[in-house]
């Protein structure tokens, strides 16, 4: 009897008990929205409860550490976050690395965006460049911090258009914005969901997205491909589970994350919070991963955004 109920416990239906999500960074941001409507959502698939846990420190390398390091049981898993998911272990030896996850799927995309006060006289894309051609190292954009997405994002810009900009490093990006309204710095880096926000009722104009397509959230807004850059950056969110999941627990997870990420619930709630679906499972999603792993490294070389 005593053998019979060890072998049904080993084989039990998955999940048998809570799923942790762990956000690497502070609650209340954009990360943490995801992952709380992510998981609100996927404990009506679960039949158990999906708690998020925010496990803040080192740009993120705590908490994606601690969930790289934890047993591949499908039961921790971390909202996998770029850039810094990538970035961190290229500029220094970080505790875990793209190959520590199995990449499950990723939810959200949120765009990197270049923003001016048209009282400068930058209307688009094509007049940034051009102006910072004109006067090298003289145009000011504000970041979140040295690293940040906006700054890698910045530094992409400046090595597909040839340009050179100077670079003042915020706290955040509230910080930012009133750097920009008040006239501080030139140019402001957010991803689309902040700045569409800070747009709203004063002189913000949102240049360009880095994205591959034009968001539902903002179908006027160009993207910088359109304008000539072929750029692609800001902050993809996913799931990531310790590497070496069983097989049929990531199958078990998929067929929730699936029916989590169909819900309608979900997809509405996702549109209020200005937060864009782009949902990629396994495979797209290590592909795309994996090219922006190499993309970053490339910038690495030239353009190292710790020094």
């Amino acid at each position: 009897m005593l053998l019979c109920a060890v072998t049904l416990q080993a084989h039990a239906a998955f999940p048998a008990k809570p799923i942790t999500i762990v956000v690497p960074f502070s609650a209340g941001g954009g990360t943490d929205l995801t992952a709380r409507l992510l998981a609100k959502s996927m404990e009506k698939y679960a039949g158990q409860p999906v708690v998020v846990v925010n496990k803040v420190g080192a740009g993120g390398e705590i908490g994606m550490a601690q969930v790289a390091s934890a047993p591949a049981d499908g039961y921790m898993l971390s909202i996998v976050n770029t850039p810094n998911a990538l970035t961190i272990p290229i500029e220094r030896s970080a505790k875990f690395g793209l190959a520590s996850f199995d990449l499950l799927a990723n939810v959200m995309d949120d765009p990197a965006t270049l923003s001016v006060n048209p009282s400068r006289g930058i209307q688009s894309i094509q007049d940034l460049v051009a102006a910072a051609k004109k006067a090298p190292d003289t145009l000011t954009y504000g970041t979140a911090g040295i690293g940040s997405a906006g700054h890698v994002s910045m530094l992409m810009l400046e090595k597909a258009a040839g340009i050179k900009l100077r670079h003042v490093p915020f706290k955040g990006t509230s910080e930012v914005a009133n750097a920009l309204l008040g006239g501080h710095i030139d140019v402001a880096t957010a991803n689309l969901g902040e700045a569409l926000g800070f747009a709203k009722g004063s002189q913000w104009l949102i240049l360009g997205q880095m994205a591959p397509r034009r968001s539902p959230m903002a179908r006027e807004l160009p993207t910088f491909a359109e304008a000539g850059y072929a750029l692609e950056s800001g902050s993809l969110r996913g799931l990531g589970a310790p590497r070496g999941l069983p097989v049929e627990t990531s199958r078990a997870l998929l067929a929730i994350i699936d029916k989590a990420v169909a819900d309608p619930e979900f997809r509405e709630a996702a549109l209020k919070a200005q937060q864009d679906v782009r949902y990629l499972r396994q495979g797209e999603y290590q592909a795309l991963m994996t090219e922006m792993k190499k993309r970053y490294e490339s910038l690495w070389t030239t353009s190292p955004w710790n020094q």
